[in-house]
C-alpha cells in the first residue's frame, strides 16, 4: 500500500469525504465488474456495487491494514453480491459477449455486413449463451473463485483473502469447478449440435 493510499485512508476514516472518494476511484470499475460478473444485470450489479462502497465508508474504521485495501474492498463487493444472490435466489445471466467497461473506456464490437459473419454471431451467441447457463448450474463456491479467478483475473492469494479460505482450498474449488464446468458444457454442447 502506497503512502498516498495510508494517508486517504486515516483521512477517511476521520470523516472525510473527499479523500474517500479519491481513494475508491481506482476501485470502482473493478468492483462492479466483479459484481455484474456475478449478479449479470447492470441495474443490479450497480446497486450492489453502491451498497458495497457505502458498507466499505461505514466500516473503514475497522480496516486494520492485515491486508491490501483492494482485497478488503473487493470482500466486501462479493459479500454484498452473494448477500444479494441469496436474497433473490437466482443469478441472472452474465453476459460475456457485452463490452464492460474498464479503465480505459469501453470495448467496442462491429459485424460486417457478410452473411457468414452473421451466421457465426448467431452460432457464437447461442455458445455464449450455453457458458452463461453452464456458469448458473455451478454450486455457488465454484462459480464464486472461477469469476474471480477467469474473468477478473485475481490471484490465488487475493481470492483467498476474500473468500478467507486457504490458498489450497481455492486451487481446489478452480480445479472442481473447472471440471464441473467442462462437464455441463458437454452436456449442453451435445444438445446444443443435437438441435
Amino acid at each position: 500500500m502506497c503512502s498516498n493510499e495510508k494517508k486517504l485512508i486515516e483521512k477517511s476514516k476521520k470523516g472525510d469525504v473527499e479523500s474517500f472518494e479519491k481513494l475508491i476511484e481506482k476501485y470502482q470499475v473493478i468492483a462492479f465488474n466483479i459484481a455484474y460478473r456475478l449478479i449479470g444485470n447492470v441495474e443490479d450489479a450497480k446497486d450492489v456495487t453502491q451498497e458495497a462502497l457505502i458498507k466499505v465508508y461505514k466500516f473503514l474504521k475497522n480496516f486494520k491494514g492485515e491486508s491490501s485495501f483492494s482485497t478488503w474492498l473487493y470482500k466486501i463487493v462479493m459479500n454484498t453480491c452473494l448477500d444479494m444472490i441469496r436474497k433473490n435466489n437466482k443469478i441472472h445471466t452474465i453476459s460475456l459477449d457485452k463490452p464492460i467497461e474498464n479503465k480505459n473506456g469501453n470495448y467496442n464490437f462491429e459485424l460486417s455486413d457478410n452473411k457468414n459473419v452473421l451466421d457465426e454471431k448467431i452460432e457464437q451467441d447461442e455458445k455464449i449463451k450455453i457458458i452463461q447457463r453452464a456458469i448458473k448450474k455451478l454450486p455457488e463456491k465454484y462459480r464464486v473463485v472461477l469469476v474471480l479467478r477467469d474473468l477478473q483475473d485475481f490471484s490465488y492469494s487475493d481470492i483467498s483473502d476474500i473468500i478467507n479460505c486457504p490458498v489450497g482450498t481455492v486451487k481446489s474449488r478452480i480445479n472442481r469447478g473447472r471440471m464441473q464446468l467442462k462437464e455441463i458444457l458437454k452436456e449442453e454442447m451435445e444438445l446444443f449440435l443435437e438441435n
